[in-house]
């Protein structure tokens, strides 16, 4: 049986990864956001090339790409002329092992009868 301490700080390391996964979470939370990840799971991409593939103004994909860079989803690189963009593809296998995680809670615990 775990002593309180030990528990305590494995529940602090939890809420920090919780946390971190929450700011992944909410860059995911819009259809544009998932649609330029799916766009560069299959290979990297200038700005130009994602908004050719958007319905939407420059500024507005560019807002997009930042978040998703702030949350470590993407990389950015700068080039001489155009800024490519690429999966981070270590990122999303955290958020995969995050969420596999949070599955387990789906399953039923075990009844006294």
């Amino acid at each position: 049986m775990k002593d309180q301490s030990t528990q305590a700080c494995s529940l602090a390391n939890y809420k920090i990864e919780d946390e971190e996964a929450a700011r992944i979470y909410a860059a995911l939370a819009h259809p544009v956001r998932l649609t330029i990840l799916r766009q560069l799971s299959l290979h990297e991409a200038c700005c130009k090339d994602i908004v050719g593939g958007h319905d939407l103004a420059q500024s507005t994909v560019s807002q997009h790409l930042k978040v998703l860079v702030q949350a470590g989803l993407i990389d950015f690189r700068a080039d001489r002329q155009n800024s490519r963009y690429s999966v981070n593809h270590a990122r999303l296998d955290y958020i995969k092992d995050h969420f596999s995680q949070l599955s387990l809670l789906c399953v039923k615990p075990p009844t006294c009868d």
